[in-house]
């Protein structure tokens, strides 16, 4: 059944024609177009690594509902096993044994990738860049999946968002940060384009894994350490060790993670079960970023009543670490005619975005949201 525009919207105002019968009619048109379509009995048993320790707590939890909800969805029709980092294979070498075949998908995080992919970090989290809603949009409806799609093509691989972590903590530092000079010599665990940074800025970004952190730091290895927000660091104990807890998280705004899967293996399913896995995944992205969001919020209330001192980057810093960070990527882009091309589809988007927060979320933050007076009742 169609109809024009102008005829639908002067139906409805008249009281000649009503939404549901259309809806009725469209559904029965698409259910009659899928009787033909007969569901295959075949079965897929799938094996997921992950760059996340096995249980990690919330991340590993988001891979095992994603997958009890691709059982679920599919009546069992298709399986799949999730694998700790290093069960099934090394963390940061789940891109190559999903590009192989060797494993069907992971879950991990796309700034894993910067060495084989230049513009890999736009789809994960850059410093200064997009928060976890603008990233999410951007990706999903702004242009973002197509250009990522092209960027891991050549590598037999297919993405999709996985979660997402919110803006992270700045990080648990040994000593004061009060101006710029205090970056110089700063020695701190902190990877990807924000280590790059903080090097711009006379640090010395360490790489450690997750595991050696705590004793790096408490032994005087490292003088800081960015990790997530402040439920995971909590469980790593920081609290015990370092003095100062700051924000924002500069490096992170809104660190998206990923599924990837092996293209040749995804485009072998029928087309029901790729519509389940990317369901699934779109489910599992708003169920971590969720429990992200509520997880950090109580437990810095928690902190605080351990009388963490959480402070605040002075903005002479701040502004230091952003020009660094446009230096940085500028030289990507001169370098990489995808990334420069990735890119300015990224910050037509952040402006966008930008432009409109200016005159929605800031005003309400600011002036009549609940920042401005959280001890008032409505």
């Amino acid at each position: 059944m169609k109809i024009s525009r102008k005829a639908f919207f002067k139906g409805l105002a008249l009281g000649t024609l009503s939404l549901p019968v259309v809806i009725r009619s469209c559904v029965n048109e698409t259910i009659g177009q899928d009787k033909s379509v007969a569901l295959s009995g075949k079965r897929y048993q799938w094996k997921m690594t992950t760059t996340w320790p096995p249980n990690f707590p919330v991340i590993g939890e988001a891979c095992q509902r994603f997958a009890d909800t691709v059982a679920r969805l599919s009546g069992g029709r298709m399986t799949i096993k999730v694998y700790g980092g290093g069960e099934l294979a090394p963390p940061l070498e789940a891109f190559e044994v999903v590009r192989s075949g060797a494993v069907e998908m992971a879950s991990g995080a796309a700034y894993y990738w910067t060495g084989k992919a230049a513009a890999a970090p736009f789809f994960a989290s850059v410093p200064f860049g997009m928060n976890a809603q603008q990233l999410t949009a951007w990706i999903t409806v702004g242009g973002g999946q197509e250009l990522w799609e092209e960027l891991y093509a050549p590598f037999n691989l297919v993405p999709m968002l996985g979660g997402n972590t919110g803006v992270q903590m700045g990080g648990w530092f040994n000593r004061p940060i009060e101006k710029t000079s205090d970056l110089q010599g700063l020695k701190m665990r902190i990877p990807g384009l924000g280590g790059k940074v903080l090097e711009r800025a006379g640090g010395a970004p360490v790489l450690l894994a997750g595991g050696e952190i705590y004793t790096g730091l408490e032994r005087g290895v490292i003088d800081a350490t960015e990790w997530l927000g402040p439920f995971h660091d909590t469980l790593m104990g920081f609290h015990e060790i370092a003095r100062y807890y700051y924000a924002p998280g500069w490096h992170e705004p809104g660190t998206a993670l990923e599924l990837i899967f092996n293209k040749e293996k995804f485009e072998e399913l029928p087309e029901d079960l790729q519509q389940i896995l990317r369901s699934a995944a779109a489910e599992s992205h708003l169920w971590l970023w969720s429990k992200m969001e509520a997880a950090n919020a109580k437990a810095l209330g928690e902190l605080k009543s351990k009388g963490v001192a959480i402070r605040n980057f002075p903005p002479e810093v701040l502004e230091a670490l952003r020009k660094h960070t446009a230096d940085i990527i500028q030289e990507m882009t001169a370098a990489d005619p995808f990334t420069q091309k990735v890119y300015a589809s990224y910050r037509q988007f952040q402006q966008e975005m930008a432009d409109y927060a200016q005159i929605t979320e800031r005003v309400f933050y600011n002036t009549i949201g609940i920042y401005s007076s959280p001890s008032q009742d409505l």
